[in-house]
């Protein structure tokens, strides 16, 4: 069962880092699509700098949990002390990042339309 397990692991781990690398591209190029729209079309009615900042600010949350999924999948393979320790602070630090990522996606996303100027 073992020999079955470790390899399904380590490809569950790499596909979830292949996830989070696609989230990312495709949330930058939309993204970047918004902010070149926004540039073109100056008398947009919605703030479309705004809608681009959070569609990427989603698109990097849900890599930082897919990533720290794939982290957890490696270390549960052959687990240390010192691999335990550094997946600890991996896991910490992630967490930290995409707590303050989805704090600020949330402020912005409460402003008034008239206090977002970009």
């Amino acid at each position: 069962m073992e020999n079955l397990l470790v390899p399904v692991m380590r490809y569950a781990a790499g596909a979830a880092e292949l996830a989070a690398a696609v989230v990312v591209s495709i949330g930058m190029v939309q993204a970047l699509w918004i902010y070149i729209f926004r540039n073109v079309c100056m008398k947009c009615h919605f703030n479309q700098h705004v809608r681009g900042r959070l569609r990427l600010g989603h698109a990097l949350s849900l890599a930082l949990e897919l990533l720290i999924g794939a982290d957890i999948l490696k270390s549960a393979l052959d687990p240390s002390w010192t691999e335990l320790g550094q997946l600890g602070a991996i896991v910490l630090i992630r967490t930290v990042l995409n707590y303050f990522l989805l704090w600020d996606m949330r402020k912005i996303s409460e402003e008034p339309e008239d206090e977002i100027v970009a």
